[in-house]
């Protein structure tokens, strides 16, 4: 434990210092880089181990690459009152109203984002319970032992997609998803997602150790954390993903981060062909799940680029406005 206190002791005496200079400000990154770097053995063998960050922060057999972030400004251009109507899908059938929906999250999860993107889009409200990703005693109950966990009124869901299949069906028994208009192209980009965009993810988001904090400090504000662990996880944990997604960047043949998140975002500009959503005037399951696993980096540095050297901003944009205010209530 004397690396960690170490670590601790760097941590308190660098931020307690409201006011720096620009040069004493240089000096800190210099110092804070190199603490980054140094405390990746600690990473490896200490409680946050890189299997532990690994399965936490995207390694599960779903996903190489879960994204994290804040809350960036995407907005290009207001979508007009009617547009927003239009686009927004009525309160859930009567056919489905359910008393109590809690879901079993990581805050940065992409796949878990799709979850609560869907739940938002259809005004279902939910409980979240944060999951410790070092115990995970939070559902240490279920014999599934990853996220996104759903239960409505009782009933266990896994699995992001199948998840939202199952909601789906429970607003509209009357439509087969078999029989939803253009059910080919849907299916086709919503496998894109968990194939493809997630895994351009994670080596942007930690493609440097500042960008690698500025993710953490995101994390380790909203996952359930203790002080101590916090502490941990915000300079051993950044440490430990920046390395890791320099083995993702090879494990996915990816060349240059930024290109890639550029291009995964033009393709899916190319494929809504105009259009207002992908799903035409108002979104389908694909939208959601692109505008999900997109949501958690908004604030980043790595969500900044890509809308200032995309087109993707107009259409985030509209789908912010049809998705409207989170339903989350308190536990």
């Amino acid at each position: 434990m004397k690396s960690v206190s170490g670590l601790a002791a760097i941590v308190r005496a660098i931020e307690g210092r409201a006011v720096v200079s620009a040069a004493a400000k240089a000096t800190q990154h210099r110092f804070l880089q190199a603490a980054l770097y140094s405390s990746i053995s600690s990473a490896k063998s200490r409680c946050f181990s890189l299997d532990g960050l690994a399965d936490h922060f995207g390694h599960s057999t779903r996903s190489a690459a879960h994204g994290v972030g804040g809350t960036m400004p995407f907005s290009v251009a207001a979508s007009s009152l009617a547009e927003d109507v239009q686009a927004k899908e009525p309160p859930c059938s009567k056919k489905f109203l359910p008393n109590d929906v809690v879901l079993y999250q990581y805050e940065a999860c992409p796949f878990c984002n799709k979850v609560k993107a869907f739940l938002d889009y259809y005004d279902i409200p939910y409980k979240v319970v944060e999951v410790n990703p070092i115990s995970k005693k939070e559902i240490k109950w279920s014999d599934y032992k990853k996220v996104p966990i759903l239960v409505v009124d009782g009933e266990q869901m896994v699995d992001s997609s199948v998840i939202i299949d199952k909601l789906f069906q429970k607003i509209h028994p009357e439509i087969s998803l078999d029989s939803v208009p253009d059910k080919d192209e849907d299916r086709k980009w919503r496998g894109w997602v968990d194939n493809h965009l997630v895994h351009v993810l994670s080596p942007n988001i930690y493609r440097s150790p500042s960008e690698a904090l500025e993710s953490f400090d995101y994390i380790t504000t909203h996952g359930n954390f203790s002080l101590t662990e916090r502490i941990i996880a915000k300079y051993t944990g950044a440490a430990a993903m920046y390395f890791v997604s320099k083995k993702l960047k090879k494990k996915h043949n990816i060349t240059d981060e930024r290109v890639a998140l550029y291009e995964a975002a033009e393709t899916w500009v190319d494929a809504l062909k105009g259009r207002e959503f992908l799903g035409g005037c108002k979104p389908n399951l694909a939208d959601l799940a692109v505008f999900g696993v997109l949501r958690p980096i908004r604030h980043l540095k790595s969500g900044r680029d890509m809308v200032e050297h995309t087109h993707i901003g107009d259409w985030y944009t509209r789908l912010e406005s049809s998705v409207g205010e989170s339903c989350r209530i308190k536990a």
